[in-house]
């Protein structure tokens, strides 16, 4: 089966967080929850010139997911299409796969007890849609989801 991968090309990224926002609408999180962060590097001093550079940070989707592996409660798991899935009403929140996450993108939601992750809107891709962030709200279009097999 086809793997669904999000592909960012960071070199393109100039920090205008609209994926932020559209993930944000998308997943209706709380203040303080962020499934995709944009990381702002700069200014730096580049032969006179002031240059920034951005980081998008979200779950990779991990080919073998720690955060998977570390949930003693098998909250999290990895769908045949390659897209890791957190189920929420399994999770107890004890934040063993935060812990996990080589990309810092797992985040606690204090209000409810429990951690929250980019599931790469299977919910949109199950109806055909892209997720949220790459559906054409990245205004310098670097964000996109490729199928690998």
């Amino acid at each position: 089966m086809n793997q669904v991968v999000l592909k960012i090309d960071h070199d393109l990224c100039w920090g205008c967080r609209a994926c932020e926002v559209a993930c944000k609408q998308e997943m209706n999180t709380p203040d303080g929850v962020s499934l995709i962060r944009v990381l702002e590097d700069g200014p730096r001093d580049d032969e006179g010139r002031l240059q920034f550079v951005f980081h998008v940070r979200v779950c990779r989707h991990c080919e073998a997911p720690p955060c998977a592996e570390a949930c003693p409660e098998g909250a999290i798991f990895k769908r045949e299409d390659g897209i890791v899935v957190l189920e929420s009403d399994r999770c107890t929140g004890c934040q063993s796969c935060v812990d996990a996450c080589p990309y810092e993108v797992i985040a606690f939601d204090m209000a409810r007890g429990i951690v929250q992750k980019c599931n790469l809107c299977h919910h949109r891709l199950d109806r055909g849609l892209l997720p949220a962030c790459a559906d054409n709200v990245c205004l310098a279009h670097c964000i996109h989801l490729t199928l690998q097999g």
